[in-house]
């Protein structure tokens, strides 16, 4: 059992840690290894096989394949009607925008570089149509 246990701290302490968010404005801290350790043990200790292991962390993750098409349409759909917010600074929407560009890269669908600048550009406000103006004629988006 005490082998089980250093291959499990090994397998916790990998090149990621799971962070929280202190409150809804405060910063990413790591958490505590008894907020992850017992559910994401669970979840794998009665498997035999490393294939197990990856297909339960995997669809406790990710989900099933129709979860994930799912997720995929619903952060496509996010990034078509994707907008600036009335008062929203630039760069609080490019967090916004960059979220979602990451889900959707994380779950295989990657948007050409050339179609996320351009989709920028057309959701920035009047105030910067000179800028715009002057972007798309200096480079061939």
């Amino acid at each position: 059992m005490a082998e089980d246990s250093e291959l499990w701290d090994i397998f916790c302490d990998g090149p990621h840690v799971p962070m929280k968010k202190l409150g809804e404005t405060g910063p990413m801290v790591p958490k505590d290894r008894k907020e992850y350790r017992p559910d994401e043990y669970n979840r794998v200790s009665a498997c035999d096989y490393a294939k197990e292991i990856w297909e339960a962390l995997q669809t406790t993750h990710e989900g099933t394949t129709q979860v994930k098409q799912s997720k995929i349409d619903m952060l496509t759909t996010g990034y078509e009607f994707f907008r600036m917010k009335e008062d929203e600074s630039t760069q609080d929407m490019h967090t916004r925008f960059t979220s979602t560009i990451n889900e959707l890269h994380s779950l295989g669908d990657v948007i050409p570089r050339n179609k996320l600048v351009r989709k920028i550009l057309s959701v920035l406000p009047g105030s910067w149509e000179s800028k715009v103006n002057a972007i798309t004629e200096a480079k061939d988006l």
